[in-house]
């Protein structure tokens, strides 16, 4: 679930982008409300998938992958340029992410399969 959790995020965030550029600078009332819409769920899910993946982790892949999927849709929704050295920035976005992924540990367990407390667990 939290792969899922996360690609929703991952879909959320870059919709909320598409949708902020197409209300022209929160001018238009729907694109405003899809923006609007799209960020809380992005948010939403981000949380759902924090549950079960280190902070540092769940971050870097929803921003990460939304600022390189914002990027490459930027390009084909509003015909902005891809210049090879926006492709080279975006691969090395996408190798921080997979840099993070790999030093990054499972959360710590106990006995019966829970995750040991954290912060969220003091309110």
């Amino acid at each position: 679930m939290t792969i899922l959790y996360m690609l929703i995020a991952i879909g959320f965030e870059t919709g909320w982008a598409l949708a902020m550029k197409a209300s022209d600078g929160l001018t238009r009332p729907a694109g405003t409300a899809i923006t609007l819409i799209c960020y809380l769920l992005s948010v939403v899910f981000l949380a759902l998938a924090a549950r079960r993946l280190e902070l540092s982790m769940a971050y870097a892949i929803w921003a990460g992958s939304g600022v390189a999927l914002v990027a490459l849709s930027g390009v084909v929704v509003f015909r902005e340029s891809l210049s090879a050295g926006k492709m080279l920035s975006i691969g090395l976005i996408v190798a921080g992410i997979v840099g993070v992924h790999l030093c990054s540990r499972p959360p710590e367990t106990d006995q019966a399969g829970q995750n040991s407390p954290s912060l969220a667990d003091l309110g």
